[in-house]
């Protein structure tokens, strides 16, 4: 499977971005997906995740009502809606399967400034 996160960029506090990605590979339609980010001196973490079906499972604590994870399945791709983003919210953000894939992609910078 290949993985191509893309949509990251530079935004005030209280700006938004969407991130998309794009995942290889016919097992897509059946995985629940997920994003993850890492900030900097930080383990990843799961931010988001939605099952196969299109469901919203999981936000972390963090990032509750101010993102939305979503997915389109005919594309093979998921995405995520940032709203009111905040300079924690500073990390390369990567998707991957829940349970994850071995593999990662480069992931997408998101830098938040105050």
């Amino acid at each position: 499977v290949q993985l191509v996160e893309s949509g990251g960029g530079l935004v005030q506090a209280g700006g938004s971005l969407g991130l998309s990605c794009v995942a290889s590979g016919s097992t897509f339609s059946i995985k629940a997906m997920g994003w993850y980010r890492q900030a900097p001196g930080k383990q990843r973490e799961l931010v988001a995740a939605i099952t196969r079906g299109g469901s919203a499972i999981h936000y972390a604590d963090s990032v509750k009502g101010r993102f939305t994870i979503s997915r389109d399945n005919a594309k093979n791709t998921i995405y995520l809606q940032m709203n009111s983003l905040k300079p924690e919210d500073t990390a390369v953000y990567y998707c991957n399967a829940v349970p994850k894939w071995s593999t990662w992609g480069q992931g997408t910078q998101v830098t938040v400034s105050s």
